[in-house]
């Protein structure tokens, strides 16, 4: 059989020493590339650290390729054999690592909390274990995915993007307003003419009274325009602060009937394996291998040229997998 008929995934499936462990370091990958503002060196640094146990055997840099190709059938595969053959205590291990990578700058791109609920699902983990480890390793609540199709979106990833609406607008309305002033003036000019031709028709006192009557019934229309347009400024106004209280109102019984919503929290003991990426019944020699492991990959000290502020998450996380390991050889 040719070697041609085989995608490059395939074929680094194909050479792998192990294949669950290539197909976790491809939606590992893919979970970096959807990093914001990190350079590529950095991924591959990040990528190696959190895979140094891993045994494929291969290079690192054909799997950031096909990650950042997007390939989604390659991306398909690697999903279909980590479902296929990964156990408990390794979907949770995987799940584990993606969050870390993710979050590693305190941030969760758009791209990677979808990315990481897929994964998430993938591995059969429930929402409420997926929260519980998300909160855990990174400080923070699992928030609910932003909408890019919603303003408030925009506002925030693209402040300009009101700014061109408004710019628009404001030409739109100095158009309007210029064409507007051009038929007056051509109004006026016609007006003119035909007052023209009337001074010369009839007596100066005439002509002057209906120039002045003319004059006090210009200024009225203008006036009763005006008070007729700051009226519907008013009215539209009014329209959309009802509207807008009208959504207020109902994001707010959203977020309180969300509030209300009844929950399920893992208890001490599975919250604590779930850190070491562990599934109830684990025994006390796999809890030693487990936190030997995650702290092996983890520790502080290997964040030391990083930002006072990863080294800062290192800590947490260290501290975290301390704490869960204290309780559970108290405890088991």
């Amino acid at each position: 059989m040719s070697i041609a008929r085989f995608s490059p995934f395939e074929l680094l499936l194909l050479k792998s020493r192990s294949q669950v462990d290539t197909a976790t370091l491809l939606l590992l990958a893919w979970v970096l590339v959807h990093r914001q503002q990190v350079s590529e060196g950095q991924r591959r640094r990040r990528l190696a650290q959190v895979t140094a146990q891993f045994r494929h055997g291969h290079e690192l840099g054909p799997v950031m390729s096909i990650a950042h190709s997007q390939d989604l059938q390659a991306i398909q595969l690697a999903a279909e054999v980590v479902r296929k053959e990964c156990s408990n205590e390794r979907s949770l291990s995987i799940l584990y690592q993606a969050i870390t990578v993710a979050t590693d700058d305190g941030e969760l791109s758009l791209n990677n909390h979808y990315i990481l609920g897929f994964l998430a699902d993938l591995l059969n983990v429930t929402p409420a274990t997926f929260s519980t480890l998300f909160h855990e390793l990174t400080g923070k609540p699992l928030q609910s995915a932003e909408d890019p199709s919603r303003d408030a979106y925009w506002q925030v990833h693209d402040p300009e993007y009101h700014a061109r609406k408004a710019r628009d607008a404001h030409a739109a309305e100095q158009k309007a307003k210029e064409a507007e002033e051009r038929q007056r003036a051509n109004k006026e000019q016609q007006q003119q003419k035909q007052q023209n031709k009337q001074r010369q028709q009839e007596e100066a006192h005439r002509e002057k009274a209906k120039q002045e009557q003319a004059k006090r019934e210009q200024n009225k229309r203008e006036q009763d325009k005006q008070k007729e347009h700051r009226k519907r400024q008013e009215q539209t106004q009014q329209q959309e602060r009802q509207r807008w209280q009208q959504e207020q109102k109902r994001q707010e019984e959203a977020r309180r009937q969300q509030r209300e919503r009844p929950s399920s929290p893992p208890d001490r003991n599975t919250r604590a394996l779930a850190v070491l990426g562990l599934t109830p019944g684990a025994n006390r020699a796999d809890i030693r291998r487990a936190y030997r492991r995650m702290a092996q990959l983890h520790h502080p000290d290997r964040f030391y040229s990083g930002s006072e502020h990863q080294i800062a998450l290192a800590s947490t996380r260290f501290q975290r997998i301390k704490s869960a390991y204290d309780y559970l050889m108290q405890n088991t």
